[in-house]
């Protein structure tokens, strides 16, 4: 087995007609991820590793995410659509680099794993000039059949080609390949013109291959890994089954899921010891739930860092730029963001904390709203450590409140208010007696009140 070191990937992005989009196909998201970032996640990486990016013709923005993701990401353009083997080919410059591998994907299969990727490889060790990845399909229609003699691949055929018993085979092509490198652009330069789309199709290396006297392999995977997404029936059964994974994996961590599949969860979510989520709770992308907090339903949390024994809703919506500190409370109808609550905090129900800095063990009563925004720009709110703001209380930023100071209920706070100073902000009560028996009056039209 002789060492292999370098590696250069294509991965090929299609457009995705049938996505009924205007976004580029790869740019779809299945667990607050593109479809692209997941193969990419998946892809091998490091040292000797380079990528290259096959785009359509005005898909800048695919290669942007793939730049963002690799930075040393390698771009080219595919100007016209003639097969797999021609994308692969608009990636020449990158494959005559002559690395020991050549890798071969595409950026719609989100569910493709490092280790499937790290098998195929593997008989490119041992001499083969392509391993080919291929998946028992439940039903084979449409799909490309592998053809085997004993351990060896001899051929890929596309369904229009097929015989009627090599219709029956349900071995089938996902499409992905490994090919040696050295051997690379030997094999691809040599794929003509053959079919009567006029086009040129990868799967021809594999008797090409042959002819030559040289070996090509199978590695199979299960179906639901390599499954390709060109419709939005699909991305949502790909949403569907990587769900079903993250569940699944944060659970073995130790979570607590009461009811699993009514929960939502992105592919970077990260969780600490002995969290417990309650039913129908979405978690976007980008948050972090340290030891002991629980999330009750109906939440909505998303690019947010939770501390340890938080307690967040039910019913609360926790927007970017959340952070809440070590026993944090956020109650029922709740809205939090660009905003840092310190340990001990205690945001109970119906406010809306944005823009703000609250310090530890600070009450924030019932109904209370920092008003951020001017309807120019945002500003921010500064509440101090230990202090308590009353129900119904509006903070009109920029405005500070100091270290255990008390706001009265009802107070509209437009100064900033001294540590351990009490503000109250109200008119005077006014009591018209009979008042409201004059006014029901006047609404009827001049009756005089019933008794």
């Amino acid at each position: 087995m002789t060492a292999r070191s370098s590696l250069t990937i294509v991965l090929a992005a299609g457009e995705g007609t049938r996505m009924r989009s205007s976004l580029p196909k790869v740019l779809h998201q299945v667990a607050s991820q593109t479809l692209l970032a997941h193969v990419l996640a998946a892809a091998p990486k490091g040292a000797g590793t380079s990528l290259a990016v096959v785009i359509g013709p005005d898909h800048q923005v695919v290669a942007d995410e793939a730049k963002r993701i690799r930075p040393d990401t390698l771009t080219f353009v595919q100007s016209e659509r003639l097969g797999t083997a021609h994308a692969v080919l608009a990636a020449r410059e990158a494959i005559a680099r002559g690395a020991d591998d050549l890798l071969i994907a595409f950026g719609d299969t989100p569910l493709i794993s490092a280790e499937t990727f790290a098998r195929l490889r593997a008989p490119l060790a041992s001499g083969a000039a392509i391993a080919a990845l291929g998946f028992r399909a439940a039903d084979p229609t449409g799909y490309g059949r592998f053809i085997v003699e004993g351990d060896r691949l001899v051929a890929i055929r596309e369904q229009a080609d097929a015989s009627a018993d090599e219709r029956k085979i349900d071995l089938c092509n996902a499409g992905v390949m490994a090919i040696d490198g050295r051997r690379a652009l030997e094999i691809l330069e040599q794929i003509g013109n053959a079919n009567s789309k006029g086009e040129y199709y990868l799967t021809d290396a594999v008797e090409i291959v042959r002819e030559k006297g040289w070996e090509s392999v199978v590695i199979e995977t299960s179906e639901d890994e390599v499954r390709g997404i060109n419709t939005k029936a699909q991305l949502a059964e790909a949403e569907g089954v990587i769900q079903a994974r993250l569940r699944k994996a944060a659970m073995e961590a130790g979570v607590t899921l009461i009811a699993p599949e009514t929960v939502y969860l992105s592919a970077d979510t990260v969780f600490g010891k002995d969290v417990t989520i309650e039913p129908f709770v979405v978690i976007g992308p980008g948050v972090s739930i340290a030891d002991d907090t629980v999330i009750h339903s109906f939440s909505h949390i998303v690019e947010t860092t939770l501390g340890k024994n938080v307690s967040i809703g039910p019913y609360a919506r926790l927007r970017p730029g959340t952070s809440l500190g070590d026993g944090a409370r956020i109650g029922n109808f709740v809205e939090t963001k660009a905003a840092t609550l310190e340990a001990g905090v205690k945001v109970n129900h119906l406010s809306y904390i944005g823009d703000a800095t609250v310090g530890a063990n600070s009450n924030i009563g019932a109904g209370t709203i920092s008003c951020n925004y001017d309807g120019f720009k945002k500003h921010r709110t500064v509440i101090g450590q230990g202090a308590f703001v009353g129900t119904n209380s509006s903070l009109v930023a920029p405005v500070t409140i100091g270290k255990g100071a008390y706001i009265g209920s009802g107070s509209v706070i437009t100064k900033d208010v001294p540590d351990d100073a009490m503000a109250l902000e109200r008119t005077h009560q006014v009591i018209r007696e009979g008042g409201a028996a004059r006014y029901r009056e006047m609404k009827r039209g001049g009756k005089k009140p019933e008794k």
